[in-house]
């Protein structure tokens, strides 16, 4: 006879196994498969012949590519920037949507707009507000006196990634934003209260109340946006097709490239195994992180 327990494990697994399944097969199958084409040197299109076995040549060759590497460089230096930039525009407009003014339903309802957009309407919106011939961007700095002409944003390769940066910036923010905002409504009022009254400053409510409450959730969201930011594609697909002169080609561009525009699906999975792994590694830190923040908090609240 099954315990209660039992019977209710039973039936939570039951309940698990259709999606365990499509997992297994939409997941699993795919990702042994790219695992065990790394390892060939097979090929999108060919003579029909099996792929040959070729072990770590692809890894190695991979490592010692140095285009390779300057997309790792590439897009770790958008992840970082972009990811830290969202979070602390996130958290700030958070703190303005919790206060108490005339019109606030209205501004978080706007609030989501950018990140209900599409990725790719978002990019192609950019694409002509950075146009070099009518772009709004050039005419809105050259009225204000800080450009003397119009620039060609996604022609240059010093500005073009930061251009894509600050797309992908404008259209996520709102991610970081819903969830700290969420937590922030969780916080009593009684806590602020009892805090201006002994006297304790804005900055040590915030770090006294409001970030210890606002950490976990705010956590989520920066593994979330650096697992989106590290693999992206589409707004650099849509905008700069990973040029000028490379100057955009980051790991995902770099992947796609490799399979689908030269065929090479050996290498080209080999890449995209190192790209896995090197997003595992972020994420880790991450959670370490936050796991070393929350022990902290914990602490100082006993």
């Amino acid at each position: 006879m099954l315990s209660l327990r039992q019977r209710e494990q039973r039936q939570a697994w039951v309940l698990l196994a259709p999606m365990l399944l499509v997992m297994l097969l939409l997941t699993a199958w795919p990702l042994v498969r790219t695992i065990w084409l790394s390892f060939t040197d097979a090929a999108l299109i060919g003579s029909g012949e099996a792929p040959v076995w070729t072990g770590l040549d692809n890894y190695l060759y991979a490592l010692g590519d140095p285009d390779f590497r300057a997309s790792i460089w590439r897009t770790l230096y958008f992840t970082v920037v972009s990811v830290s930039i969202e979070g602390v525009i996130g958290v700030l407009v958070a703190l303005l949507l919790n206060q108490r003014f005339v019109g606030r339903n209205v501004l978080r309802v706007l609030v989501i707009l950018p990140w209900a957009l599409p990725t790719i309407v978002n990019a192609m919106m950019w694409r002509l507000n950075f146009n070099p011939d009518y772009g709004s961007i050039n005419a809105l700095l050259t009225q204000l006196g800080i450009l003397d002409g119009y620039r060609s944003w996604l022609g240059s390769p010093d500005a073009a990634l930061n251009a894509v940066m600050f797309a992908d910036i404008w259209k996520n923010y709102p991610l970081v934003t819903l969830l700290v905002l969420a937590a922030l409504q969780s916080i009593p009022d009684d806590l602020f209260e009892a805090a201006r009254l002994d006297g304790a400053s804005a900055w040590r409510r915030f770090r006294a109340i409001t970030f210890p409450a606002i950490v976990a959730p705010l956590g989520v969201a920066l593994v979330l946006r650096t697992i989106d930011a590290f693999k992206i594609f589409d707004i650099i697909y849509v905008m700069t097709r990973g040029g000028p002169v490379d100057s955009t080609k980051t790991l995902s561009f770099f992947v796609y490239q490799e399979s689908f525009s030269y065929l090479r699906a050996g290498s080209g999975a080999a890449y995209a195994i190192l790209m896995t792994l090197m997003c595992a590694l972020l994420i880790t830190i991450y959670l370490l992180m936050l796991w070393h923040q929350r022990r902290r908090s914990a602490a100082y609240e006993n």
